[in-house]
């Protein structure tokens, strides 16, 4: 039994690392700014004193809600679920090994590799990695509400009707397995390109052990995402970058905001997807999905609806056109 004991310990360091490690999105020092933000901006817009301010903030009726708590259960549960597959996911660095050997048997190495600043080199990569893997993650968003077969597990993610900032784990395990591998990939290939121009001058500018641009946007109040704090940055910078306010939009059940603001920081890719909806300050949501019923906070259909729902679509595929 040595071997449960040391899965155990294991799925406990990672619900500890959830709020321990700044490269992840509840990390307590994120939750906190998250915090403050939210109480400056309820007391300037809504008037609110402090102690209205954390009673708006903090509402039972939001934080112990049917809909959180199923997102507390999936939370704890898929980091075991994700502990167990990991043995299976593809590493980044064996992709990085493998790009940089196969670029040096296909291309000649660059004449500039030797020149050039530490710090800008940094910057370089700091900056190419953030906006690859923003990119990514907007495609692979959309690709998730788009595909049949992958909505039937994204749609995990939208039941929820109460948002807070736990909701951001609230996922199918299919849908994390597949993040994860967007995430290997866009590392692994930036990893390896850029060793490969620039040597060992490679590094990664961060602050909590994420890349800088990541930590600050989360410090400013990423986590407001998820939350009924309807903070907008207005049209000009909603342009460039997406706002709380956005992406509570995009879990709104109104039909004139599905297939929206499928960004994750940067708003550029929604621009270019003609996904982009701009945010406001007095916007009033209904979150969840229209058609979906109590039954789906259940744990269990959460985990099973999914693939039962995909297997239908799957099997409609392969009907013979009459």
């Amino acid at each position: 039994m040595d071997w449960m004991l040391v899965f155990i310990q294991s799925w406990f360091a990672e619900l500890l690392g959830l709020v321990s490690q700044g490269s992840k999105r509840v990390f307590v020092g994120y939750l906190i700014s998250a915090l403050v933000i939210a109480i400056i901006w309820l007391r300037w817009h809504k008037k609110l004193t402090l102690w209205l301010a954390l009673r708006w903030f903090f509402k039972p009726s939001i934080w112990w809600s049917c809909s959180s708590k199923a997102d507390y259960q999936l939370m704890v549960i898929n980091q075991a679920v994700m502990l167990l597959l990991s043995p299976l996911m593809l590493s980044k660095l064996a992709l990085a090994t493998a790009l940089f050997y196969g670029l040096n048997d296909w291309v000649t190495r660059p004449l500039w590799q030797g020149t050039g600043s530490m710090f800008w080199a940094t910057v370089l990569f700091t900056s190419c990695l953030f906006v690859v893997d923003d990119a990514s993650r907007y495609y692979l968003h959309r690709l998730m509400h788009r595909w049949p077969v992958l909505w039937a597990f994204h749609r995990v993610h939208h039941t929820a009707q109460s948002l807070t900032a736990f909701t951001v784990l609230r996922t199918h395990p299919v849908e994390g397995v597949l993040f994860g591998l967007r995430s290997a990939i866009v590392q692994g290939l930036m990893i390896g390109l850029f060793v490969f121009l620039l040597g060992d001058r490679v590094s990664l500018l961060s602050i909590l052990g994420a890349n800088v641009f990541t930590a600050t946007l989360n410090l400013l109040g990423a986590n407001l995402r998820h939350s009924t704090v309807p903070i907008s940055y207005g049209k000009t910078l909603e342009r460039w970058l997406i706002s709380p306010a956005q992406h509570q939009l995009h879990h709104s059940q109104a039909s004139q905001h599905w297939d929206s603001n499928f960004g994750a920081f940067i708003a550029i890719w929604d621009r270019l997807g003609s996904t982009l909806q701009f945010g406001s300050k007095n916007q009033q949501i209904t979150y969840g999905l229209a058609d979906q019923t109590p039954s789906e906070h259940n744990l269990i259909n959460l985990y099973w609806q999914p693939f039962k729902a995909a297997g239908s679509v799957l099997s409609m595929m392969k009907k013979p056109i009459k």
